[in-house]
């Protein structure tokens, strides 16, 4: 019983968490990277060539070691589907950044539980009963926790623990020197509705063919070879596709390892275990988590706003996970009845054959 709950519900948590860590480290990455002139579509086609190339062995792997559904045509278009939908989120994201600001983006992203909730719903993937708690703290703590996102957003306040040097922020320095905030938010917008339709498409791809590492990998493949299109439409052979040993490199190398490869695993694997709402209820953390690492590890001033959003975030991210549970619990103590009341009937029907015999 133990093991099954440190499997069900104590490692995806902790390894989401992790994700959502990892991911705000690449992030800082690639702007770094982005600021010595790193072209975004280059950079989409190296790191998720990359993932695919670690994850090559992966469908030859999986065939042998457990017995799964042939991998159909059906499957391979819906892989690819979902290559076009990651593709396309990502060009949008980059793009809507570029005319806008990454303010405007992690505000924008705050939204992702929302989509992912309201999409779960309508693609018959979460339950809505308003009159059970459940449910009530699921749709409750989703919006308190989009709002707590959009708090360490939009509000500042006053400085609690100043920062020891000043320092320049990222996001000033990504501030679009041509900004049209109306495309920029069109742009960013359509990225995190896309996000959430991954999520969905992904998990249903997990239904018919449940090998994570195999699904990845024709997913990096279809990504890498979508955006080499792309990227070839838009630069052509300019001198945007050499990468020199630095700041570059290591963003590409990095990401393509730990992001488009681990960070792609494991939402897989998520997905496939407890479902996209779960998944994305994870995502506002990423803003908390950037605070609180900025604050740590970069002498950034931590501010009462900033504060007062993770608070928030934290209450409506554990009222989720609460109703959650519950749901859970409730479901699998319904199984365990039925299954308990067939094994007492079998009994007395074999004994009614009996003595009719």
């Amino acid at each position: 019983m133990a093991g099954r709950y440190c499997c069900r519900d104590v490692l995806p948590f902790t390894s989401l968490v992790a994700m959502e860590c990892v991911n705000v480290g690449l992030n800082t990455l690639y702007k770094a990277a982005t600021l010595k002139g790193m072209n975004y579509h280059v950079f989409i086609v190296y790191a998720y060539a990359i993932a695919a190339l670690v994850l090559l062995p992966a469908p030859f792997i999986s065939c042998r070691s457990r017995v799964l559904p042939p991998l159909s045509f059906s499957i391979l278009c819906k892989i690819g589907l979902l290559g076009l939908i990651g593709c396309s989120s990502q060009i949008m994201g980059f793009t809507g950044i570029k005319y806008s600001s990454p303010t405007l983006s992690s505000a924008i992203s705050n939204l992702t539980p929302a989509f992912t909730f309201i999409l779960a719903i309508i693609f018959r993937m979460e339950r809505v009963a308003l009159k059970k708690r459940s449910s009530q703290a699921k749709v409750l703590g989703t919006i308190v926790s989009v709002a707590g996102a959009f708090v360490v957003t939009l509000y500042k306040g006053p400085p609690i623990i100043i920062a020891s040097s000043p320092s320049i922020s990222l996001g000033q320095c990504l501030q679009s020197t041509h900004p049209n905030w109306v495309l920029g938010g069109i742009l960013l917008t359509a990225e995190y509705i896309l996000v959430p339709l991954w999520y969905i498409v992904q998990t249903q791809i997990m239904k018919e063919y449940p090998a994570e590492l195999t699904v990845v990998f024709f997913y990096n493949l279809s990504v890498s070879i979508m955006a080499a299109i792309v990227s070839l439409v838009t630069e052509g052979a300019s001198s945007a596709w050499i990468v020199r040993p630095g700041i570059a490199l290591a963003s590409i190398v990095c990401s393509g390892l730990f992001g488009s490869c681990m960070n792609n695993t494991v939402h897989t694997w998520a997905l496939n275990l407890k479902g996209p709402v779960f998944v994305a209820m994870f995502k506002p953390l990423s803003i908390a988590i950037a605070v609180a690492m900025g604050a740590m590890f970069l002498g950034d001033a931590l501010h009462l706003g900033s504060l007062i959003g993770a608070m928030i975030i934290s209450i409506g991210f554990y009222t989720v996970m609460w109703g959650k549970s519950k749901e859970e619990l409730s479901e699998n103590y319904g199984a365990t009845n039925l299954e308990s009341s067939s094994a007492h009937k079998v009994p007395l029907l074999q004994n009614y054959k009996d003595e009719l015999v």
